[in-house]
């Protein structure tokens, strides 16, 4: 059980405002020699990062990256990933996080339906790999800590290789072991390593971690936290000098570690991190992690993007995020991990078709091209359209994959929201929601959360959507639009702005300012995974 004394470092309810929020600018310091990708984003570029392509970067990183649908912003609607329960292990304890093997109802980081042995990982990843020839990553990410297991992660790792050679390899790890196993890192070709890295002031901390297990002891407040910053900032530096790509994974806490981000963001940058993800705290309590069950709220859907957008210029931001569960199957935003249960594999003719794989992935990088050319196009033309104004709107896009407007607004279990301007039109998140259908016939009970989780959009762009909704969006201001079927998103988002750029100019409409939404948190609901099923 934690710590009692624990209660005593929870905030306040002074939470920082959106306005209060400092970017960073021209300020930020150069990464370190030989870290980073060496280019810098000024306001709204995502310089080489999650967002950049083959143009702003070097070859041999893109080489790393293309296919990384974590790595990319552009590859996630495309490739998919995959986690294997290696790691029940770990060595310290988050405030945010509890630990589950056996549950198949969430979807959320250190929870699994059942831990692997590393030659039960390697069949299973074989068998996915063969019926998913899209799946391009294998990582390990818990439930525990994949480093806190070093023999059961590298067990899995060297035989994977032998059995699956063109199947990128990487781990996410807290960071406490991390300086000791690099070189092993290494010796495996694992070329990308997400270390979760929620703060560089042990003051900030230890209202996070209540303990470390440290040589062969359990250490814990102020001192637990600064062994695991100063083990955290070396095993960074030391896989930047290696040429391992870094991602960091960091929980927006409110009150917590809000502002401080911002001061993560610039040294993780100085010391070469690739990409920094700033994701919201799961503070839902039926969780049952310390924070959830005494009452530290998650943030808002506009309090995080205040932080990510005073991110801008340093290190690059992931905003693709799904805060998978540690055995996921698919692509991001979907979990295929039931079709490939132990029993289910054994009944599988699994046949591991190198050749394949290749001519599937082929094909994906032709429609991936033609997003990206079509991406080109209608962000040329909306820059070739003379304006004043710097209006900027969010817009939600219901979509089941490929960069297209493809699915029907009854049928999301998460929205893509895109910001849209004059000249861009920039992925800065997704939204979680409850399924509206159920076996055929939407349910009325479900529409106010939808609203509320895109409320700060001012249109939603779907595939087909009933009267029933298409009335409830309008009537909350949000425009439901369905001419754009089967059109690449930021094709139809900036064809949908430039339509509501005019009919503001013609007088016919008036352009409001939104307000704030709501993140869903935690898994998705019983009748959505029932439905998927």
């Amino acid at each position: 059980m934690q710590d009692s004394a624990n209660a005593s470092l929870l905030p306040a309810a002074a939470y920082v405002g959106i306005g209060q929020i400092k970017p960073l600018g021209a300020t930020i310091e150069g990464p370190a020699a030989g870290g980073g990708c060496g280019t810098h984003g000024g306001d709204g570029k995502a310089s080489c990062g999650s967002s950049g392509g083959p143009d702003d970067m070097p070859p041999d990183v893109w080489e790393k990256v293309k296919n990384h649908p974590c790595y990319s912003e552009e590859a996630h609607h495309h490739y998919a990933r995959m986690h294997v329960a290696v790691a029940p292990a770990c060595n310290i304890q988050c405030n945010y996080c509890n630990r589950k093997y056996d549950c198949s109802n969430e979807s959320r980081p250190g929870v699994v339906s059942q831990k692997l042995t590393p030659e039960q990982a390697v069949k299973k990843v074989v068998a996915v790999a063969s019926e998913i020839p899209q799946m391009t990553v294998l990582g390990v990410a818990g439930p525990g800590d994949s480093l806190a297991n070093p023999k059961k992660t590298f067990d899995t790792f060297r035989m994977l290789q032998e059995q699956a050679p063109d199947i990128k390899l990487c781990l996410s790890t807290n960071g406490l072991a991390l300086p000791d196993l690099v070189d092993e890192i290494c010796k495996y070709n694992i070329d990308h390593v997400t270390i979760t890295i929620n703060m560089v002031d042990p003051a900030v901390g230890e209202k996070i971690y209540p303990w470390i297990f440290w040589e062969h002891k359990r250490v814990t407040g102020y001192e637990a936290a600064r062994i695991l910053h100063e083990r955290q900032m070396k095993g960074l530096e030391m896989l930047t000098a290696r040429g391992v790509l870094t991602k960091i994974n960091s929980v927006l806490i409110p009150g917590i570690n809000d502002e401080h981000l911002i001061e993560v963001n610039r040294e993780v940058k100085k010391r070469g991190a690739f990409l920094h993800n700033i994701m919201p705290l799961i503070s839902e309590a039926e969780h049952g992690t310390y924070f959830g069950l005494n009452g530290q709220r998650g943030p808002s859907a506009q309090e995080l993007k205040a932080v990510q957008d005073a991110c801008m210029g340093g290190a690059n931001l992931m905003r693709h995020c799904r805060q998978c569960r540690a055995d996921a199957v698919g692509l991001l935003g979907e979990d295929r991990s039931e079709e490939f249960t132990l029993d289910r594999i054994e009944q599988m003719e699994v046949v591991y078709d190198l050749d394949r794989r290749r001519e599937y992935q082929d094909r994906v990088e032709a429609e991936r091209e033609a997003q990206h050319a079509a991406k080109q196009e209608a962000l040329a033309a909306a820059r070739a359209i003379d304006v004043a104004d710097d209006l900027k709107v969010l817009v939600a896009v219901a979509t089941k994959g490929g960069g297209r407007v493809n699915e029907h607004f009854g049928h999301v279990t998460e929205f893509q929201i895109f910001e849209v301007s004059a000249g861009q039109a920039l992925f800065v998140g997704h939204r979680r929601v409850d399924l509206y259908c159920q076996g055929g016939y939407g349910d009325d009970e479900q529409l106010p959360s939808v609203v509320r989780a895109i409320n700060d959009c001012h249109a939603v762009l779907v595939a087909k959507i009933g009267a029933c909704p298409r009335d409830e969006l309008s009537q909350a201001g949000i425009e439901p639009v369905d001419q754009y079927v089967g059109e690449f998103i930021e094709k139809a988002a900036l064809a949908w702005f430039n339509d509501y750029r005019g009919r503001i100019a013609s007088g016919s409409i008036v352009h409001e300012d939104r307000g704030d939404a709501a993140i869903r948190q935690g898994a998705f609901t019983g009748a959505a995974a029932g439905a998927a099923a």
